[in-house]
């Protein structure tokens, strides 16, 4: 296998869970220009299929999968359903922003339940199909979508409002996601399968700097490089994680934050 075939993905078969939104496009695109056949879930059904027609004209191969993740017992009838998965991103999150005075129990239990209690639910789900690509290609890969701020916490200071900074529910439930991560590596990695972190720093969308240019400034500035990231540039660290250019990477979480968190 060459170095460049380390990356392809043709005939491999991914799943991504909030596959329609700013960052999860993103991801998917890369996924499939790679050469996997794509199963977009989330739960707007149209803004899937409008995806879905969009890679298409790209001559990407995709399906839609529409429902909330968050449903278990329709999670584990559809992963019952798949003969056999390659790849399980897990990129869903449910958060409702909320300043610290009007954090409620239901805030912190949304965001976990989407976050954490989802990624083990897809996963251990699709365990039958995920042994079924170890067995066809030697290789799964589970990628779980976690956040600078499961690592640091948010510097309330550059924001605009400190109300607008990341909320309390949702870094701890991202450092939960981390932690679940090495857990299901230790579990897995004799079976084959393994399990990743990609850790993103700030990528906002491009709405925000044309919104608010100052404090797009600032978010920049607080990175070794100076600069916001561009969501394409996910892609690329998915894309190791997910193919076998990583087949000896599992329990690792890789930072794609711009040196964000190495200060």
């Amino acid at each position: 296998m060459t170095a460049a075939n380390m990356f392809r993905l043709d005939g491999r078969i991914a799943f991504i869970s909030g596959a329609a939104g700013h960052l999860g496009r993103a991801m998917a695109a890369a996924l499939g220009q790679a050469g996997a056949h794509l199963i977009l879930n989330g739960r707007n059904e149209a803004r899937l299929e409008d995806f879905a027609r969009a890679l298409a004209d790209q001559n990407i191969s995709a399906e839609c999968a529409a429902f909330d993740v968050t449903d278990f017992a329709i999670v584990r009838a559809f992963f019952a359903g798949r003969a056999r998965l390659d790849i399980l991103v897990n990129n869903a999150v449910s958060m409702t922003p909320a300043p610290i005075a009007a954090l409620t129990p239901g805030h912190f239990a949304k965001t976990y339940e989407s976050a954490v209690t989802a990624a083990f639910e897809n996963a251990r789900a699709a365990l039958p199909a995920l042994r079924a690509a170890v067995a066809a290609h030697g290789d799964a890969s589970i990628v779980n979508i976690a956040s600078m701020y499961g690592i640091a916490a948010p510097d309330s200071r550059i924001y605009s409002n400190p109300n607008q900074a990341s909320p309390f529910h949702y870094g701890p439930a991202k450092a939960a996601l981390l932690q679940l991560t090495r857990h299901m590596a230790a579990e897995w990695g004799n079976a084959g399968i393994r399990v990743n972190a990609l850790v993103p720093g700030p990528f906002p969308a491009p709405q925000v700097g044309a919104n608010d240019p100052a404090f797009a400034d600032r978010l920049a500035a607080r990175t070794m490089l100076g600069r916001l990231g561009n969501a394409a540039e996910i892609g690329g660290p998915l894309l190791f994680l997910a193919s076998p250019a990583a087949s000896y990477v599992t329990g690792a979480a890789l930072s794609v934050d711009g040196g964000w968190t190495a200060w």
